[in-house]
Order: C-alpha cells, then structure tokens, then sequence
C-alpha cells in the first residue's frame, strides 16, 4: 500500500476523490484523559467553578469535528450528518473515557473528524479542570472503528 498524500515526486497533494463513489460512512474515536480525585469528583458533582464540563466538552468536541477541514489541511470538507460525543466515568482509575462517533454520506472518511472530535473534547476537559489538576493525562486516543469506502468495516480491538 503506498501512501495517498504525496505525488510521484513526493509533494504534498490533497487525494483526488473525484470519482469516487458515495457511500454511507461511519467513524469512531475513543480516547481517556487521568484526574486526580478532586478533578474526578468535581466532574461528577457538577461542581466545577467554571460550570458543566462535561456539557462544554461536547460542544467543544462537536465543533471541532465540524472544522477539521480547518485544521488538518489536506482533509476534504465534510457534510457531517451526525456527531455525537459520548463520556463515561471510570472512577476505580479515575479517568474519563471519551467517545466520538461521527457520520456522513460522501466519497471520502470521517476518521480525521471522529479523532478531532474525541482529542478537542478531552482537551476541553483538561482546559477546564487545569485549575485543580495540573498532571492530567490525555491518553490512548485512536480510531476504534470506522466502517465505508473501498476497505470496508475496520474495527480495532484494543
């Protein structure tokens, strides 16, 4: 497999997806970040001095998704038909697992929007919580699925 981003003499190139074919796809990122326990209990009360982090979070990670074109320049723009972030709380390891599932009807994939979603959420959480915790850990952020396009169903068992 060669890479797709660079031309025969190795220049930079954005794919040419002109004739592709659209087909529905669907990609998943998950990535966790580590708190300490006044974070972790602060997130879970809802008692943060600068309010529903969690809430901010997902709207953080949604617009982010949204602009990945932005950021990532030779990522296509994307009509995204559905971003959803999802979080759940490990308080045995006092970490907060994120999830961002992103979907689209279009000729190329959604993984660089699912990735930036789940990396700008959890970002977003270290922003707002930095106060308490300056060691927090952003870690393990990867694609875990994406499904559509010529390779098909990709799932990765972490």
């Amino acid at each position: 497999m060669e890479l797709t981003h660079f031309d025969k003499s190795g220049k930079a190139v954005m794919v040419d997806i002109t004739d592709k074919e659209e087909t529905k796809r669907i990609a998943v990122a998950k990535g966790k970040i580590k708190v300490n326990d006044e974070v972790y209990d602060a997130i879970q009360k809802g008692t943060s001095a600068k309010g529903d982090v969690l809430a901010t979070a997902t709207i953080a990670g949604i617009m982010a998704a949204k602009k990945t074109w932005e950021l990532i320049p030779m990522c296509h723009i994307l009509k995204i038909e559905s971003c959803k972030i999802d979080f759940e709380s490990d308080e045995t390891n006092k970490q907060i697992c994120c999830t961002c599932t992103v979907k689209t009807t279009g000729k190329t994939g959604a993984e660089m929007e699912a990735l930036t979603g789940v990396s700008t959420a959890l970002l977003t959480v270290y922003d707002m919580c930095k106060a308490l915790d300056k060691n927090m850990e952003i870690e393990q952020i990867y694609l875990a699925e994406k499904d559509g396009g010529k390779s098909g169903r990709i799932v990765n068992e972490r």
